[in-house]
């Protein structure tokens, strides 16, 4: 069941990627960006680079490389990245974006079907029972760093991903607001990834028990 789904989320992952690059970049460059602004464009998104990250775990799960992203802190740390990012999309994006065809297939992949099947396999096989608070730090510093990208590019590119980190458009009082919520709710999955972590662990038998 385990390989099933850790093999699932890394077709379904990359296929959805690969697919999404496809269609990005020529969109893109139609809309007047160059190659290379467009290869930018497509990875300045939070949601492609956890979806990254989702098909690195999966990757290293079954093959051992790259070997950071076999650490369970890592693990869990990711989980609750792509949960964030389902979470953002169903209440501030899925409104306002109406994709058809191959953009339609590659948005409920990212932002739906992938993210299930890594939550569902870390829950299954990719905890331990050894998170605590001390990861917590590790796991804000990915959404605070992308954030602190985004804003930094944002007067040389012209452009921001996400309309809610637009502050020329809503000005910074909105834009923190929302990266405040935003950080909040990170947190707070956090808390609930080391209580499930923890609540898992405790059910599965020692290695101990389990040679007997």
């Amino acid at each position: 069941m385990t390989k099933i789904l850790n093999i699932a989320g890394f077709v379904v992952g990359l296929l959805a990627l690969v697919v999404q690059f496809a269609l990005t970049i020529p969109a893109s460059m139609e809309a007047g960006r160059s190659l290379v602004g467009s290869v930018f464009h497509y990875f300045s998104y939070f949601t492609i680079l956890t979806n990254v990250l989702v098909v690195l775990v999966h990757l290293a799960a079954f093959s051992g490389v790259p070997r950071f992203f076999t650490q369970a802190w890592v693990r869990a740390g990711v989980a609750v990245s792509i949960l964030l990012v389902g979470i953002v999309y169903w209440q501030l994006l899925s409104g306002i974006w109406q994709p058809e065809g191959l953009f339609l297939v590659c948005d409920v992949a990212l932002h739906y079907v992938a993210p299930v099947l890594y939550l569902i396999w870390w829950l299954v096989a990719g905890t331990d029972g050894s998170l605590s608070w001390r990861h917590l730090p590790l796991w804000l510093a990915y959404p605070l760093l992308y954030v602190t990208y985004v804003l930094v590019r944002a007067p040389i590119a012209g452009e921001v991903p996400y309309y809610f980190l637009d502050a020329r458009l809503n000005g910074w009082p909105s834009v923190l607001f929302y990266l405040a919520a935003i950080l909040v709710t990170f947190a707070f999955l956090g808390r609930i990834a080391m209580l499930a972590d923890r609540l898992i662990a405790s059910g599965k038998p020692s290695r101990a028990n389990a040679s007997v």
